[in-house]
């Protein structure tokens, strides 16, 4: 299929001379900044927005973590930026950039050291003119969210200045809660803080261009909304499979596991977008809320509905790797999940006996996040496959989230030649050959976003709470059986068999990974 490309810096360049999406002046205030995430994703995200002319004169970055690294966050930072973010080091907007960023020590159970953040941001709204306003980022361990958002508000950080017209947000990442109960109990003590308005929970699967693209493909175009429904779709596959395995976070890994790590959240986003109803608007209020019915109209995952499985020693991309159980830190007896899958239906006029398999893992035979949309064959074959089994396969529309983003269709085409035969070709999109590569990791819209106070892309305490209803019976239930016969797939394969035979009692099968 051939696309003309389109010019994305001149249509920015566009917008910031019409002063579009240009946020007021703040400051950004990463807490935790030590760790991986704001060198690799947060300080090259925000450089991104500075080059396409999208952040405001007025800005500054301070990085908050408890460990003394004034001599060496600045250039530590900067090297992040070259090397993640397609960056040269002779970038001349790269020095004014970086003058602009500072480093904050502190441990964020010191009321002292709050005072002395306090005073220091002031001292920067005075240096560069942010006129209060503050985009706080929380990129700590989740056992650090409510102690560090009560800090805020005791320290008068939290709300805006009496009779003044800045303003105050926090950013929030992931995991938020491990069930039901701790994310209602973190939801509390936050909005004891902070109101709603100033709460943006993450996800950073939701900054991603081909996610985003799953409501313009449905609801920007007229010819997929018709049957975008049960008359005509047979099932749909949403699959976030990972070939790498835990990455020293031990850890972090045991005690998260596939459902709480990937499927609760990132997923069950994915499901919302492709399953909701049209909004009224894209205004965040309007979004959310028919995601919110999405989730609400899974009345209950039947444990005998799941799967779960843990990868043994294998070999991924030609190289032998070990099991989940000798990786480091790792208990050798462990039962956590490094994969998992559900079978769910969706209980309202467009989905009702439509049946959603959602799976995610480790280790397995490539990496790649899709969904698959497969609809119903047509009530009467009247030509044959080209196949040897003579079975006429289904259309299919294939949304590739991570890597090779795009979007395919297959479809039945007569295969040259006097007989009238079929076979399977596809019709394929792809964001690289339309737009050329991109060097933006996802984190910029979401920081944007934040920045200009749209909360569309990012959760509510309510949906948080309803896919935490659905999976908290799930992780309970697997905490009082038996112990699985784990490890039950090899590291590089597609998955464990129980998940292949919960699509086969019902006669149908995965795509392939």
């Amino acid at each position: 299929m051939s696309i003309v490309p389109v010019d994305i810096s001149a249509a920015q360049a566009d917008a910031t001379k019409k002063g579009e999406r240009i946020p007021e002046p703040c400051i950004v205030v990463i807490f935790g900044a030590s760790g991986d995430l704001t060198k690799r994703k947060l300080l090259p995200a925000l450089y991104h927005l500075d080059q396409a002319g999208l952040l405001p004169e007025e800005f500054a970055v301070v990085g908050v973590a408890r460990r003394d690294l004034s001599a060496t966050f600045g250039p530590d930072m900067q090297d992040g930026i070259i090397k993640g973010g397609g960056v040269e080091d002779n970038d001349p907007k790269l020095k004014p950039f970086m003058n602009r960023v500072s480093y904050f020590a502190t441990e964020f159970d010191d009321d002292a050291g709050f005072d002395k953040l306090k005073a220091h941001l002031a001292d920067l709204d005075g240096k560069f003119n942010t006129k209060g306003n503050r985009l706080f980022y929380l990129a700590v361990a989740p056992e650090f969210f409510a102690d560090i958002t009560h800090r805020l508000g005791q320290h008068g950080m939290a709300k805006p200045e009496a009779d003044a017209e800045n303003w105050v947000r926090v950013i929030i990442e992931k995991p938020f809660g491990t069930d039901l109960e701790s994310a209602r109990k973190l939801n509390d003590e936050i909005n004891a803080v902070l109101s709603e308005d100033q709460i943006f929970r993450i996800d950073h699967y939701l900054g991603k261009e081909t996610v985003q693209n799953i409501l313009v493909f449905r609801f920007g175009n007229g010819i997929f909304e018709p049957v975008w429904n049960r008359n005509y779709i047979d099932h749909v596959e949403i699959t976030a499979a990972e070939s790498i395995g835990i990455e020293g976070r031990g850890p972090f890994y045991e005690k998260a596991g596939a459902v709480r790590d990937v499927l609760q959240n990132h997923v069950m986003e994915v499901l919302s977008f492709v399953a909701m109803e049209p909004p009224d608007s894209f205004q965040a209020d309007a979004v959310r809320t028919e995601k919110l019915k999405v989730w609400r109209a899974i009345e209950g995952i039947p444990v005998e509905n799941t799967v779960r499985g843990q990868y043994g020693p294998g070999e991924v991309d030609g190289k032998i790797v070990a099991g989940y159980r000798e990786e480091d830190r790792v208990s050798p007896t462990s039962s956590t999940e490094t994969f998992a899958a559900i079978r769910v239906e969706i209980e309202n006029w467009r989905w009702a006996g439509v049946p959603f398999y959602l799976r995610a893992g480790k280790r397995l035979a490539k990496r790649v996040t899709e969904v698959t949309i497969v609809f119903k064959q047509p009530p009467l074959h009247l030509f044959k496959s080209n196949s040897s089994d003579d079975n006429i396969e289904p259309n299919v529309i294939t949304m590739r989230i991570q890597p090779d983003e795009g979007i395919s269709l297959r479809f039945g085409a007569k295969v040259p030649g006097p007989t009238t035969n079929l076979a399977q070709v596809d019709m394929s999109f792809s964001y690289a050959d339309a737009f050329g590569k991109s060097s933006a990791n996802g984190y910029e819209r979401l920081l944007l976003d934040a920045m200009l106070g749209d909360a569309t892309l990012f959760a509510h305490r309510d949906g948080v709470e309803a896919t935490w209803a659905l999976f908290t019976p799930i992780l309970e239930a697997w905490a009082k059986a038996k112990a699985p016969k784990f490890p039950n797939y090899a590291a590089g394969s597609s998955g464990p068999d129980c998940a292949d035979e919960l699509l086969a009692r019902e006669d149908r099968k995965w795509r392939n990974i």
